[in-house]
């Protein structure tokens, strides 16, 4: 059985059009983006490096990392949303191989065959996601780096990410997250620790609305990011 929330991949679908209109219901993936580009950068170069993108969406990742020199695979579920990713690639010239697999199937196809994987904001969207975190150890290289991005559960992350985002201030649509899917950094690292995958770093992500920026630092209340080396 795929790992993956049928209501979950249409309500993304439906959006998908909109997918790179940094005015759209996906500015926040626009605004972030450079944030978590320089910071995977930093923590691995990305130049030359065999990169998975899981959950790659419409692929503003994924082209992100292409522009550092990486040789990038993105993998969806999301049919529209893989077609508006190639379908930008002519528009920005980048190469990038996109394909409709669930990350476990392509575990079982090409177990250890990435130096980085990639997994940001999808976590909190699966049914089961120590099933991805675990398809995710296996897709990378003894020594690789594997990347995960999702919002922490506490009365804080629903107040923000919830209310907050979602119905006052309007940055994301409305049922855009479920509270009880939203996972505590303490279950993503004891995840990410028994399937070989030691964390390296923790950064928190804040949004500022007086400002309209994000930052990264040691708040890790709402949204995080997590850094970690599979095991050689």
């Amino acid at each position: 059985m795929i790992n993956a929330d049928q209501s979950e991949l249409e309500k993304f679908s439906q959006l998908a059009h909109r997918w790179w209109d940094p005015g759209s219901d996906f500015k926040p993936l626009h605004d972030i983006n450079p944030l978590r580009l320089d910071w995977i950068d930093d923590q691995c170069p990305l130049a030359g490096k065999r990169v998975l993108d899981v959950g790659c969406g419409g692929g503003l990742l994924s082209e992100g990392m292409c522009e550092r020199g990486a040789a990038v695979t993105g993998i969806d579920l999301s049919e529209k949303a893989l077609s508006v990713a190639r379908l930008h690639l002519l528009e920005s010239g980048q190469v990038v191989e996109y394909r409709k697999i669930a990350a476990e199937e392509l575990a079982a196809q090409e177990c250890s065959s990435y130096d980085v994987v990639t997994c940001l904001e999808m976590l909190e969207h699966v049914p089961d996601p120590s099933s991805t975190i675990a398809a995710c150890a296996a897709l990378v290289k003894p020594g690789g780096h594997v990347f995960f991005s999702t919002i922490n559960r506490n009365p804080k992350a629903y107040l923000l990410a919830v209310i907050g985002a979602e119905y006052v201030l309007r940055m994301l649509p409305r049922g855009t997250h479920d509270y009880a899917r939203f996972i505590k950094p303490s279950e993503l690292l004891r995840w990410a620790r028994s399937v070989g995958l030691d964390a390296l770093d923790l950064r928190g992500m804040t949004y500022n609305p007086l400002t309209g920026r994000y930052s990264l630092g040691r708040d890790c209340d709402v949204n995080y990011l997590l850094h970690t080396v599979k095991n050689v």
